[in-house]
């Protein structure tokens, strides 16, 4: 009998991470995609990032909303809670064999509930991983421990899972997402992009992600004005800005992003450019600035540069190309100094990537169909 895989998607990024996997399952003969998308992919805000996944000829069966016109604590709070009903409701249709999600966002950590308390095994994707500067943090470790199954990235967040008490056969070993991503695109030509995008990229460009670190005590908006400041003395400097998460405060910082591109024309700004427009951006620009995770997981496989403000991505395992910086503008400055400078430029050439080379999506999908996969629920903790 197949064996139901339902995928549960809920920003542009971590669909971006599973699409391939999503691909790779809706193609094997012994196996059933399903699929619920949720939280940014419904949003106008975000750009209806659902339609994407349509647009990649994948058929979502159910789609869950859950946000609604605020970021505070409590209208976050309240989307947990929606996202946990919905998913609860879709799953309790569906009937999977197995739930698949990626990562730590609040929607994926409702979902990952919605399945606990139905019953049905959870596989976790990227797991062990640490961000001290966001709640994520919480949700990652917490949707581990109520998955039976795990895909970490690297041999360090492998031990990290089993520390948390996780037994070494469910933990498996297969790399980076983001770099098989990077490895199965065909780029865009830059003249393509530019049309797409409707600009010319200048003599030098960067790629600006910022989201909220929402555990800081410091508003994510002064951490922004002092970032905006620092990039409103590089007029030289092409600047494309994607917007922010759903987190607590990213409204502010669209805001924020909004004021700044309608006073300086070399800015631009796109709620959402897609996984093969970004990373064909991505291979274009000098570097990435802000503190996103493609900064960390993808930026180092195309060698390219990182700024990587604040402490939302601290703890997660980086290359060389990483350029750790403070969120005050003397700081970011010195920053963008550096990434700019003939030496490190020249250094990038001999980066490598601490996620593996590729073939996660593979080694994913051959555990996927395992005949001997383990698809209980009930586990016993497993101590060091």
């Amino acid at each position: 009998m197949k064996r139901k895989i339902c995928v549960v998607t809920g920003s542009r990024a971590e669909y971006g991470l599973l699409r391939l996997t999503m691909r790779n399952i809706k193609e094997d003969p012994e196996l059933i995609l399903q699929i619920i998308a949720t939280g940014m992919h419904l949003s106008p805000t975000f750009g209806l990032t659902y339609k994407e996944i349509e647009a990649d000829g994948f058929e979502i069966n159910h789609k869950v909303e859950c946000l609604s016109a605020s970021d505070t604590a409590v209208a976050i709070a309240e989307a947990t809670g929606k996202a946990l009903a919905g998913c609860a409701e879709a799953l309790d249709d569906l009937k999977p064999d197995l739930v698949l999600v990626l990562g730590d966002r609040f929607e994926i950590f409702a979902a990952a509930s919605a399945a606990l308390l139905a019953k049905i095994p959870i596989a976790h994707i990227h797991g062990g991983e640490v961000t001290v500067g966001a709640y994520d943090e919480a949700f990652r470790h917490s949707i581990t421990k109520m998955s039976s199954i795990h895909f970490v990235a690297t041999e360090e967040y492998c031990k990290r899972v089993i520390q948390l008490g996780e037994i070494p056969d469910s933990v498996h070993l297969v790399g980076g997402l983001g770099v098989d991503a990077i490895k199965e695109l065909k780029f865009l030509e830059k003249v393509e992009v530019e049309e797409i995008l409707g600009f010319k990229f200048g003599d030098k460009s960067l790629l600006v992600t910022f989201h909220p670190a929402t555990l800081e005590n410091i508003e994510p908006s002064e951490q922004m004005s002092e970032l905006l400041k620092t990039l409103s003395n590089m007029q030289d400097t092409t600047l494309i800005f994607t917007m922010p998460n759903t987190d607590t405060g990213g409204f502010r910082i669209i805001e924020q992003i909004e004021e700044f591109i309608s006073k300086n024309s070399n800015a631009f700004a796109f709620n959402s450019l897609g996984q093969h427009l970004y990373l064909s951006c991505l291979a274009i620009v000098d570097g990435v600035v802000g503190n996103s995770s493609s900064g960390i997981l993808e930026a180092p496989a195309l060698k390219v540069g990182t700024i990587n403000i604040g402490d939302r991505q601290m703890g997660r395992i980086q290359a060389s190309s990483i350029i750790n910086s403070k969120p005050q503008q003397v700081h970011l400055t010195k920053a963008i100094k550096k990434l700019f400078s003939k030496d490190f430029q020249m250094s990038l050439e001999s980066v490598k990537s601490p996620y593996g080379d590729g073939g996660a999506n593979t080694r994913i999908i051959n555990i996927l169909r395992s005949g001997s996969l383990d698809l209980s629920v009930k586990k016993k903790f497993y101590d060091l």
